[in-house]
């Protein structure tokens, strides 16, 4: 893990911070221009409670890591257009004053001033900004240690699930042959019943033709019977 003063002494340190502005909020509020996007330097040195010359002699000594997160020095036509623009923001506001440079103007955005914290020595806020950090880098380690277990964890038991599904592979085997012979033989017995089907249907025109031939029969058997009883009467 990181220490407080390696993050003071190594850039690429610092450079693997830099997504975490929300830090600042937690330590201390940061009163930024009109604009929500940037701050003067005399308001860096109001947040970490120290003078704008310490603020600046930073900003000389690491001027090109802090150009990188955002510094910017505006000078005559896009001081102008910048201070205009302020002075837009207000009077579309509740029209307070906004302090204007006379010949120049040192912009820093979030990630400037989060970086003015991992390089300001004399500041009981920067520090405190350090340890913020340190402690959420502490926190994502941790994690990641719970992870990486719990992944060894998974791949431990997805060892022995493909043990399981090796054995399981002949048995399996087996089942399908099995089914296949159930398959064909209920495809035969299909066939049969499909047989017996046309035959009783056979039949069934028969016991009809048997039938009528029956009615057939027993009308000529009452004609003769009557005929019978006939004749007897008249004799």
């Amino acid at each position: 893990m990181p220490t407080e003063i390696a993050l003071l002494e190594s850039r690429a340190l610092r450079v693997e911070q830099m997504g975490r502005v929300d830090v600042l909020d937690k330590v201390k509020s940061l009163v930024m221009l009109p604009d929500g996007i940037h701050v003067r330097t005399e308001d860096v040195a109001r947040y970490f409670e120290v003078s704008t010359e310490v603020v600046k002699k930073v900003i000389q000594r690491h001027r090109a890591e802090l150009e990188e997160n955002g510094l910017r020095l505006l000078r005559g036509s896009d001081l102008r257009v910048f201070n205009r623009d302020m002075m837009s923001l207000l009077d579309g506001g509740q029209g307070e004053s906004y302090p204007q440079a006379h010949a120049q103007l040192t912009l820093h955005t979030r990630r400037t001033v989060l970086n003015v914290a991992m390089l300001l020595r004399d500041s009981d806020i920067a520090r405190c900004v350090r340890t913020y950090l340190l402690d959420a880098e502490q926190d994502l380690r941790a994690g990641y240690a719970s992870l990486e277990h719990r992944v060894t964890r998974v791949e431990s038991c997805l060892a022995g699930v493909g043990t399981a599904l090796q054995e399981l592979a002949p048995v399996l085997s087996r089942m399908s042959l099995r089914l296949d012979s159930l398959d064909r033989r209920l495809e035969v017995t299909q066939q049969v019943i499909g047989a017996l089907s046309v035959r009783l249907g056979g039949v069934s025109e028969d016991v009809v033709r048997l039938d009528g031939r029956l009615d057939e029969r027993m009308d000529e058997l009452a004609r003769n019977l009557k005929d019978l009883s006939r004749r007897n009467r008249n004799r």
